[in-house]
């Protein structure tokens, strides 16, 4: 068990491998650094692999909110700055994209590479969550275990929940054993209402980015359509898109060797 103490909390992280560039994995909302675990393992044969559990979740603190992208970028740049990590690839995925675009901004000399994944830049220009995916995801008349069996179903691609039985149990098991706790999760959130406004959103701000970057998604992504892809790359100059053909917006989950492949390829 590892804590370090950055931005006036403790941050519970993980190191795996070790030989090659430091990478730095950022989850999304409401979920610690287990969302990265199948993938962890064929990147850490190509990175010295960071993962982390964000404020508000898992291991770390979880102070009152609410939580802003900027505050949590803070967060992981001190984070880098504990363990002696002048610069890294910053990858992160849904609202961990978004703290990803506030470290490349505010802290640009520590940020080697960026891989944008699932997420978009805030405003009110970026393509929003589907009526489908909203619908399930805001369900409150099922019960609770209906509740994340489906909100599952809608995040991932069509028919891979059905194909893959034994991941949707470990999933469920892993999330009764770990539930949700709703005031921290309000505060993270926070972080994307508090992005929403054209003043406040990334989408203006990226142009400043001088810094390669990979942007990727699932083509089944309902919750953040992939049609954000194309926003972004539009907004950061040289940046490369990859659409994962057959996944949805958990691919980190669903398709973590291809997907794993896809940032090896990049950071060469």
């Amino acid at each position: 068990m590892s804590k370090i103490k950055t931005n006036n909390i403790e941050l519970y992280y993980e190191t795996h491998g070790g030989a090659g560039q430091p990478l730095v994995l950022i989850s999304g909302l409401g979920y610690p650094l287990w969302q990265w675990h199948k993938m962890v393992p064929f990147l850490a044969e190509h990175f010295q692999v960071i993962t982390f559990d964000n404020r508000g979740v898992g291991q770390s603190d979880k102070p009152a909110g609410p939580y802003t992208a900027q505050m949590l970028a803070a967060d992981t740049a001190g984070l880098l700055d504990a363990l002696g990590i002048e610069k890294a690839i910053i990858a992160g995925h849904s609202m961990g994209g978004f703290i990803a675009q506030a470290m490349s901004l505010d802290f640009p000399q520590k940020v080697k590479k960026l891989i944008l994944c699932s997420t978009n830049f805030g405003g009110p220009h970026h393509v929003p969550v589907t009526a489908e995916a909203m619908k399930v995801l805001t369900d409150v008349t099922s019960d609770a275990l209906t509740r994340l069996k489906n909100g599952l179903a809608v995040s991932t691609a069509p028919g891979w929940a059905e194909k893959n039985p034994e991941m949707i149990e470990e999933w469920i098991q892993w999330r009764v054993a770990n539930p949700i706790d709703p005031v921290p999760y309000q505060a993270q959130l926070a972080i994307g209402l508090g992005l929403m406004t054209e003043a406040a959103a990334f989408e203006n701000k990226l142009e400043r980015l001088n810094v390669p970057t990979l942007i990727l998604f699932g083509a089944h992504d309902k919750v953040v359509p992939p049609a954000n892809a194309s926003l972004l790359a539009g907004k950061i100059a040289g940046s490369k898109v990859v659409i994962f053909p057959d996944a949805g917006h958990f691919f980190p989950i669903e398709i973590a060797e291809a997907a794993s492949r896809a940032i090896v390829e990049f950071s060469k």
